[in-house]
C-alpha cells in the first residue's frame, strides 16, 4: 500500500509538470526542442545501477537575444518509473544528492559538424567545463562570433560566454552541470537555454549517466521485456515546447543464466588430492550483459580495467560498465567510471569440515582444460576477440580494479597449483567456520556482438578418517550462482537499491534461485545379504553382525548402526535398528524376537535381510534351527554386496547383457 501510495505522488508530480508545460506553450517564438535516445540499452534486470540510454534534447527557433543579455535559465528534471542510481559525488562539507548524472550543451569535445564552425573553441569545438554551483546552475550571457567557416561562414552567430564578448568571443561558458538525485528524479539547475534562433542552426542538451535499479521492473524474455520510461519536465524563466516528453531509455530482462554439472559423489572411505567435483557455467542472456570496466583501447591483457579511459566524446557507445568519463568534476571525484568490470560469484555453502575447496582462476574449456586468452578489440574499444569470453578470479567482491593496465594493480589471484587430472590453473579458497566460501571472477575479455558464456571449476582435497567421522557423512555440498557483489553484512538490499556515494558500481541482486548440489560425501558402509531367514512353521533364525574394524593392521575403530531390512514378498516387517555396534563387538538377536512370524508371507515360509551398516568391515552370521535346535540346524556367513553408492567396488561388468539388469544394483559375485 506504501508503494502503490508513493507511485500515486509520482503521478501527481508528473501531471503537474505536464500541466505546467503545457501552459508555457504559447506565444511566439517558441524553443522547440525534439527528444531522442539513439540507443535504447538491454537493463539487466539483476542490476542496481544499470545505464539507462542518453536522452538528447534538440531544440531549434526561439526569441533573438541580443549581445550581452543573459541567457534565459531553465530547471531540466528527468523522472524515471524507477529508482535512480547513478553515483554521488558529494562537495567537502556540504550534505547533497550531486551526482555522475551529466548534461552537456552542444556535444563539447565531440568534433561534430556544427553552427560555430572549426577552429574555435565553442560549440563541439569547445572543451568539458563544469559548472561549479551544481544547486544554484551558472548564469551566462551571449555573445557573438562569426565563423570562418562551415554552414554560417561570415554570419555572426550567438554563443555562450561567462562574460558578454563581440563578435570575436573566444571563451565558451561552461557546458557540463551536474545533476542533483533524488528518489527517482534527477534534477539538472539552472541551465542556461540560449535559442539558436538562426534557421538550420541548433542546440543540444544530451543527459548522460544516468544509472537505474532495474531489479524494480520485472525483466523477460526480448519480446516481453520492461520498458523504463524517462518522464522529462522544464521549469525556469523560459519554455521549452518538447516533442515526445516521455522516452523510452532501456528495456529490463534477465542478463544471466547459470548452471551446474551433476554432483559428484565421493565417499567418506576415500582420500581426495585436487580432485574436480564440478564445472558451472555463467552465460548471458544478451550480448551486452558481460562487459569490461572500460572500453579497451589495446590488444592486451586487463586494457579493459583501466582507471583513466578515454572514453569522454559525447554520443560514443562503449560497451563497458563505466560510461561517459569525467574527471573535473564540482568534487574532483570521477563521473562515469565504474569500479570493476562484469563480476560473477559463486557461493559455496555446506563444505564439510575437513574439506579443502579450489576454484580455477581462469575459465575453463574443461575441469582439465584452461582456456587461452586472446585479445582483439575494434577501433571504438568493442571487444571481438575469436576467445569471446575470458575471465579472471579477484580477490573479492567489490575490491576496486585501481590503476590496471598502469601500473599493474588489478586485484588478480594468481594460480598456485594444478588439479589431479590436467594443467587447469587452480588456487585454494578459504572455507569459512560455517562451511561457506567465494570466489569471484571478473570478465577481462568479451564480444558485445555475441552471447558469450563461460565455464569455471571447482575441486576439492581431504583425508579421510572415519573412525573420526572426517570428513563428516552424509553430506551435500551447494554453490549459488550470480553477478556479484550483493547485498552483504557491508550493505543492505534497500541501500544497493539507491543512490550512493560509498557502494561501489555495478552491484546486483543475491541468486534468487535454489542452491544447486556441487558434490554429495556418502557415509562408509557395509551391505550384508542373509539370503534364507525363517520365523514360521517351527523354525527360527539367528542373524549377527560383527563391526571388525579394530584389528592388527591399525585399520581405525569405527562405530555404527546397521539398519535391517526384511523382505518376504509381500507386507515386510518395518526396518528394524540394530542401534550402534561398537568396533570390535558383536551384536545379535533372534527372527522371532526382532520380526515375528517372518517369512509367513511368502510362498515358501521364508525370506531374505538386507543389512545396512553405516561403518566399514561388518560381517554377518546366520543360524537357522528349529525351535529349540534339538532336531536340526544349519548357519552360514552373510555375503557382503558392493554397496551401489560407490562405484569403485560394484562388479563391472554388472549386468552382461541381463535384460532389465541395473549396474547400481546388488552386483554380488555368488
Amino acid at each position: 500500500m506504501v508503494s502503490f501510495r508513493k507511485w500515486i505522488l509520482a503521478l501527481t508530480v508528473l501531471a503537474l509538470f505536464a500541466g505546467l508545460a503545457n501552459a508555457q506553450l504559447t506565444g511566439a517564438n517558441q524553443m522547440t526542442c525534439a527528444t531522442n535516445v539513439s540507443v535504447t540499452p538491454t537493463l539487466r534486470s539483476e542490476g542496481y545501477t544499470e545505464q539507462t540510454g542518453d536522452i538528447t534534447l534538440t531544440c531549434t527557433g526561439g526569441a533573438n537575444l541580443v549581445v550581452g543579455a543573459t541567457i534565459p535559465q531553465v530547471n531540466i528534471q528527468i523522472f524515471l518509473n524507477t529508482a535512480i542510481t547513478s553515483r554521488l559525488l558529494p562537495v567537502t562539507n556540504v550534505s547533497n544528492n550531486i551526482s555522475e548524472a551529466l548534461l552537456l550543451i552542444d556535444e563539447p569535445g565531440s568534433g561534430l559538424a556544427s553552427a560555430t564552425g572549426t577552429g574555435n573553441s565553442f560549440g563541439p569545438n569547445a572543451p568539458q567545463s563544469t559548472c561549479p554551483t551544481p544547486l544554484l546552475g551558472c548564469i551566462e550571457v551571449v555573445s557573438s562570433i562569426t565563423p570562418a567557416n562551415g554552414p554560417f561562414m561570415n554570419t555572426p552567430v550567438a554563443v555562450a560566454t561567462n562574460t558578454a564578448q563581440s563578435t570575436s568571443a573566444t571563451t565558451p561558458g561552461y557546458n557540463v552541470f551536474q545533476g542533483v538525485v533524488s528518489g527517482n528524479s534527477v534534477t539538472f539547475y539552472g541551465v542556461p537555454a540560449l535559442p539558436p534562433v538562426t534557421t538550420g542552426a541548433s542546440r543540444v542538451f544530451r543527459i548522460t549517466n544516468i544509472r537505474a535499479n532495474a531489479t524494480a521492473l520485472s525483466g523477460g524474455s526480448a519480446a516481453g521485456a520492461t520498458p523504463v520510461i524517462a518522464s522529462i519536465s522544464i521549469s525556469g524563466a523560459t519554455s521549452l515546447l518538447i516533442t515526445n516528453p516521455t522516452p523510452t531509455v532501456g528495456f529490463v530482462q534477465s542478463g544471466l543464466t547459470v548452471s551446474a554439472a551433476s554432483a559428484a559423489s565421493l565417499n567418506q572411505c576415500n582420500s581426495y588430492n585436487r580432485a574436480s567435483v564440478n564445472v558451472m557455467t555463467f552465460s548471458e542472456n544478451f550480448g551486452t550483459a558481460f562487459k569490461t570496466r572500460v572500453a579497451a583501447q589495446s590488444n592486451s591483457a586487463y586494457a579493459g580495467q583501466i582507471n583513466n579511459p578515454i572514453q569522454n566524446v559525447p554520443g560514443v557507445i562503449y560497451n563497458s560498465e563505466s560510461n561517459f568519463v569525467l574527471t573535473n568534476t564540482v568534487s574532483g571525484a570521477v563521473a562515469g567510471l565504474a569500479d570493476y568490470g562484469t563480476r560473477l560469484k559463486a557461493q559455496f555453502n555446506n563444505i564439510p569440515a575437513g574439506v579443502r575447496l579450489f576454484v580455477s582462476t581462469t575459465n575453463v574449456n574443461n575441469a582439465a582444460l584452461p582456456v587461452v586468452p586472446t585479445y582483439s578489440y575494434g577501433a571504438a574499444g568493442n571487444n571481438v576477440g575469436t576467445q569471446t569470453t575470458y575471465v579472471q578470479l579477484v580477490s573479492s567482491e567489490t575490491v576496486n580494479d585501481g590503476n590496471a593496465g598502469i601500473s599493474g594493480f588489478f586485484p588478480v589471484v594468481s594460480a598456485t597449483d594444478v588439479p589431479s587430472t590436467g594443467n587447469s590453473p587452480i588456487v585454494e579458497i578459504p572455507v569459512g567456520s560455517n562451511g561457506s566460501a567465494t570466489a569471484v571472477w571478473e570478465v577481462v575479455n568479451t564480444n558485445p556482438n555475441a552471447i558469450d558464456s563461460f565455464k569455471v571449476a571447482a575441486y576439492v582435497t581431504y583425508t579421510s578418517n572415519v573412525a573420526q567421522n572426517s570428513p563428516p557423512a552424509p553430506s551435500t555440498a551447494t554453490v549459488n550462482l550470480s553477478f556479484a557483489p550483493t547485498p552483504t553484512a557491508a550493505f543492505s538490499a534497500a541501500s544497493a537499491a539507491a543512490a550512493s556515494s560509498t557502494l561501489t558500481i555495478p552491484r546486483f541482486i543475491a541468486d534468487p534461485n535454489a542452491a544447486k548440489n556441487i558434490f554429495t560425501i556418502s557415509i562408509c558402509r557395509t551391505v550384508l545379504l542373509y539370503p534364507y531367514v525363517v520365523n514360521t512353521s517351527g523354525y527360527d533364525t539367528g542373524i549377527a553382525i560383527s563391526n571388525t574394524s579394530t584389528d592388527p593392521f591399525g585399520t581405525g575403530a569405527q562405530a555404527g548402526a546397521c539398519k535391517i531390512n526384511w523382505y518376504q514378498g509381500t507386507s515386510n516387517p518395518a526396518q528394524g535398528d540394530t542401534g550402534n555396534i561398537a568396533s570390535g563387538t558383536t551384536w545379535a538377536g533372534l527372527t522371532s524376537l526382532l520380526a515375528p512370524g517372518f517369512g509367513s508371507g511368502g510362498p515358501y515360509g521364508a525370506g531374505y535381510v538386507i543389512a545396512v551398516c553405516n561403518f566399514q568391515y561388518a560381517h554377518g552370521f546366520a543360524v537357522v534351527q528349529d525351535l529349540g535346535g534339538r532336531n536340526f540346524g544349519m548357519s552360514y556367513l552373510a555375503l557382503v554386496i558392493p554397496d551401489p553408492g560407490t562405484g569403485s567396488r560394484s562388479a563391472t561388468p554388472a549386468c552382461q547383457g541381463i535384460s532389465g539388469c541395473s549396474a547400481t544394483g546388488e552386483n554380488v559375485a555368488h
